[in-house]
């Protein structure tokens, strides 16, 4: 019988690899960009098309290589970081496994370009499904360049799992403010297709984090600092009235490396206890520094899982130490009590003297000198009379504010004539009361008006021959300030945003409205935070364009306690009666509650 194992060819291996450590576009700017960390540059560049599918290019002014180590580093583990079995325990870089060039060079087409300082040339490498192009000398600057074209060339499968592009740009930025939040002391851009993204210069802390989100978030950052003999916790928490519904403004850090961690996640939700809703999601930036040989980072291939020597303990300390930053800083729910202005005592000037209070006293006060009676009503009217106007003036005063007279009309019954059977009327500030031929219908206002609005929305958006809703447009455009990277999310969706009624368009620091749904009172803010608090792709089959009109429904619907006239509900009713489920509104809540006539009686029994 024939051998049955037998060792795998070279590229196919590689292939293999591949597929553990890039799954798509954003890994490929994972890898390179933390090798150009560890290559300690102080400026980093990363240009993609498409998405990345059609070309990544990372450009950094690190150290370098020579020609050997340019034609070594597309080998598989062959790294620069990691000499010894020893040095696993104590990794305090980036990358350190030696295969994500290797990955890459298997689905890709790669060039490589770098020189070091010493040397006058550079070195050219070009790479195709890891077959190797022998070196060419070139001009370089100092560092390296990076260009990966037609990732998944030769894997046409998982070329086809890709997501659209702006899901894909996505998980690109994602990654992209991962590295830029740890690293503060480099200078980052990020350009896509032309348009520059992000252009992060070198600051503190807090300036990096403001200039990955935006100038808004300034005033929402909370510093937590706190330092034990265990692990050392810097950074900073979101105030708890910006918190979003959803993830992804949530960001760990260990010795400078991105990280997800559950229950230390846990441990930092925990500590906005009573002040953040179930379903809120807090923003934090925190970086724990603790000696490596105490952390394990080899436990995943893209090194984002670790496993903590004393994890209990670093539980412990987080939770107290968010806390007592919001409490420091006010954050956390205190007593208030209105302030004693007697107690404000002013700042004494340099060399100015200092004066005794003196008690002031009047030498004739008797208590027992009755106290002069107020003008008499006769005494006053007299001395109105003295000062008021003449009729004439009272004649020409009325002229000019007088009113035509209007006939008032005459006030109509609820039930009119045409529609006797349908009396209506509105009970509690939210509810619709109405008959039906056998039974009583109790009808939710606001719910009827959100299922109403989600119908619409749907409708427009699954229309071929109208290509745009009913819009008003906006006298004065509106700013609408953004961080980056969701301005760029934005944009990306203003087609079909379009569609629902929303015009946007770019605008230095955000986006500007120029157009809004014609129904609905909700502002341009509420609409725009709805759009990017529901995550891109599907979830229970649903798609995010739907999500968004569901979340629109709720926010243009009337506000809680709006009272409705006659004509509003008979309009509402037959709007509501006209939709595939008036029963329920889109996020599945009761609409009508019905009474039948025999539930009724019986209560009368």
């Amino acid at each position: 019988m024939a051998d049955r194992i037998a060792r795998l060819p070279e590229h196919v291996a590689n292939q293999i690899a591949a597929g553990e450590v890039i799954q798509r576009p954003a890994a490929v700017v994972k890898e390179l960009v933390e090798n150009a960390v560890d290559a300690g540059a102080t400026r980093i560049e990363v240009r993609v098309k498409d998405a990345g599918r059609t070309l990544i290019h990372i450009i950094d002014n690190g150290f370098g290589m020579s020609e050997a180590d340019a034609q070594l580093c597309f080998e598989r583990h062959a790294t620069s970081k990691v000499r010894s079995a020893d040095d696993l325990f104590q990794i305090a870089t980036k990358g350190f496994r030696g295969e994500a060039l290797a990955s890459i060079a298997a689905i890709a087409h790669v060039e490589l370009k770098t020189r070091r300082e010493e040397d006058e040339m550079g070195v050219r490498i070009g790479v195709e499904g890891t077959q190797q192009a022998p070196p060419e000398p070139c001009t370089a600057a100092v560092g390296t360049q990076f260009a990966v074209r037609n990732l998944f060339f030769n894997v046409p499968a998982r070329r086809n799992f890709l997501k659209s592009d702006a899901v894909e740009m996505r998980h690109i930025v994602d990654e992209f403010q991962r590295v830029a939040l740890a690293h503060e002391a480099i200078h980052f851009v990020l350009v896509n297709n032309d348009t520059e993204v992000f252009n992060l210069k070198p600051g503190s802390r807090r300036q990096r984090v403001v200039g990955v989100f935006g100038a808004k978030y300034d005033e929402r950052l909370v510093p937590i600092e706190e330092s034990t003999d265990v692990v050392a916790v810097e950074g900073f928490v979101g105030k708890p009235e910006f918190a979003r519904r959803t993830r992804g403004e949530q960001f760990l850090f260990v010795n400078n490396r991105f990280i997800k961690h559950s229950a230390l996640h846990r441990a930092i939700v925990d500590a906005f206890e009573g002040l953040l809703s179930p379903s809120a999601h807090p923003l934090y930036v925190l970086f724990l520094t603790i000696d490596p040989h105490r952390v394990d980072v080899n436990i995943h291939p893209t090194k984002v899982e670790v496993k903590f020597e004393e994890d209990r303990s670093i539980q412990a300390l987080l939770r107290p130490a968010v806390r007592r930053g919001l409490g420091r800083f006010q954050v956390a729910p205190t007593l208030d009590f209105d302030q004693e202005s007697s107690l404000n005592i002013a700042e004494l000037q340099p060399g100015a003297e200092i004066v005794p209070p003196q008690v002031r006293i009047n030498p004739d006060y008797n208590p027992f000198k009755p106290v002069e009676s107020a003008p008499s009503r006769s005494a006053a009217i007299a001395s109105w009379t003295e000062r008021r106007p003449t009729r004439g003036q009272v004649d020409a005063w009325e002229e000019q504010y007088r009113v035509p007279a209007t006939p008032v009309p005459e006030s109509k019954p609820i039930v009119e004539d045409r529609d006797e059977a349908r009396a209506l009327f509105f009970f509690r500030g939210r509810f619709i009361v109405t008959s039906i031929r056998s039974a009583l219908l109790l009808i939710d206002a606001r719910r009827a008006h959100q299922r109403v609005l989600y119908e619409s929305l749907v409708e427009q958006l699954e229309s071929v021959a109208a290509q745009v809703a009913p819009t008003q447009t906006l006298l004065f455009p509106e700013l609408v300030t953004l961080p980056p990277a969701d301005a760029m999310q934005l944009l990306e969706a203003a087609g079909w945003l379009r569609k629902l009624g929303l015009h946007i368009e770019p605008a230095e620091g955000g986006v500007q409205v120029t157009g809004m749904p014609v129904e609905g009172e909700a502002s341009p803010r509420d609409l725009i935070d709805a759009v990017l608090q529901e995550a891109a792709g599907e979830a229970d089959g649903i798609s995010r364009e739907e999500r968004v009109a569901a979340a629109w429904a709720k926010r243009l619907s009337h506000r809680p306690g709006k009272a409705l006239g006659r004509e509003e509900m008979g309009d509402l009713l037959d709007r509501l009666f006209a939709c595939s489920t008036p029963s329920r509104d889109p996020f599945g809540r009761p609409v009508i509650v019905t009474f039948e006539g025999a539930e009724i009686l019986e209560r009368f029994a």
